[in-house]
This record gives structure tokens, sequence and C-alpha cells, in this order.
């Protein structure tokens, strides 16, 4: 292959020469913790080609990789807080050491409310509450929305269920939940569920943008958590 690919490469500069009377330039070098030096070159058959192209992508989206979210760790103490928040439409303060008074707490964050994936997230954890009760939890879900926009949202696809609350920067930061990108031009919280002992520590965390599996491992986590 080795020899293969040197003709193809010999056969593009004599191409590009006699187009343009000059030699083609030299590869692009790229450097990012490891150099990588990557040629485009035209190789036959087209499986070649693909396989080219795979091991280049493979390696650029490895250089540009963004590493995960540091959440916070199961037996951490979870960053007490005082906020606004809504259920069912109704403006309320929500303060984590007065809900931790009456059992664990499952904290979600969720990017941006009326967001596709935060309303089916919402309303997967809307038809679960009365499990999470049973199991002596209450279900918070908290974003870098407003207030207006929660007291909304927590009436359409929370259904009165439960409270969703506003995160401030304090809170954003405490919990390593920054996104690091903005949703409809502002910035948002990671998705990411977390399940808070009564004694102010973290049991459980689920860290993933993926909405599908967050309300059965956070619900699975406080029953656990109930039978000790």
């Amino acid at each position: 292959m080795r020899g293969r690919a040197t003709r193809a490469v010999i056969r593009v500069k004599h191409a590009m020469t006699e187009r343009t009377g000059t030699a083609p330039p030299p590869p692009l070098s790229y450097r990012a913790g490891a150099r990588y030096r990557i040629c485009l070159i035209l190789l036959e058959p087209t499986a070649m080609r693909r396989a080219v192209l795979t091991a280049v992508t493979a390696a650029l989206t490895a250089a540009f990789a963004v590493p995960a979210a540091a959440t916070l760790k199961p037996g951490a103490a979870a960053p007490d807080f005082s906020t606004r928040g809504a259920i069912a439409g109704k403006v309320v303060p929500i303060s984590l050491r007065e809900q931790l008074r009456r059992g664990p707490v499952v904290l979600y964050f969720f990017p941006a409310a009326f967001t596709s994936g935060c309303n089916a997230e919402a309303r997967a954890f809307a038809e679960k509450v009365d499990a999470f009760r049973a199991a002596g939890a209450t279900v918070i879900g908290m974003s870098a929305d407003n207030v207006e926009d929660l007291q909304r949202f927590s009436s359409s696809e929370c259904a009165g269920k439960f409270a969703v609350a506003s995160a401030g920067p304090k809170v954003v930061a405490g919990y390593d939940v920054a996104l690091g990108r903005a949703v409809k031009g502002k910035s948002v919280t990671s998705r990411t569920s977390y399940v808070i002992g009564r004694d102010g520590k973290v049991v459980f965390v689920h860290d993933d943008m993926n909405p599908a599996e967050h309300v059965a491992l956070t619900l699975a986590a406080v029953q656990k958590l109930k039978q000790g």
C-alpha cells in the first residue's frame, strides 16, 4: 500500500505542476499535545481512500476532544443554595437545606426549558414522581433559565408535579454543571442528575446529555438508599 500511496502522491504533484506551473505546497503540520502530520492524497481504489479519511477523522476528533464536565463525585458535599423557582406555575422559594429535612433530594440539571430533550425529561420525571415520593425523595429540576420561563415550564412540561428552580452562576459553578456553550444565545447547564442524601452528601451522579436514563437511574439510586 505504501508504494501505491507514494505513486499516487507523485501523480498528484505532477498534475498540479502541469496545471499551475508550480509545485504543490508541503503538507501542513498541526500540533496539539502531540504532532499530527496529515497529507491529503488521492488513493485508488475507493476503499483505500475511505480508510485514510477515517483515520484522519479519528485523529482530528482526538485532537479537538473536549474533556467531560468535572461533576461532583459521590461522597462530596452538595453545595447548599436558596433560590426562586416555580411549581404548577406559582413562584416559590427553594432551599436545598429545607428540602433535605424531608429526605433525599434528586437534583437534576437540564440545559434549557422548552427544548425537546428537556421537555421529554421533565415529562418522564413527572410520570415517576409518585415512585420517587414512595422512596422518600423530592425531585427538583434546575436550569439557568429565568423564573418567568420556569413558571410556564413547571405547568406545561412538569405537569405541576415537582418544582423547577433557577440556577445562578454560583450554583452552576458549585455543582460543576456549566455546559460551556450557548443554547438560544444564552449560557446553559449540562444535563446532570444528582441524588443527595439527607446528610447533604452526593450519593449518586449521572452526567449525560441524553435524557433517556436519568429518571430510571436516579429512581434506582433513591430506592437503594431507602433499603439501606
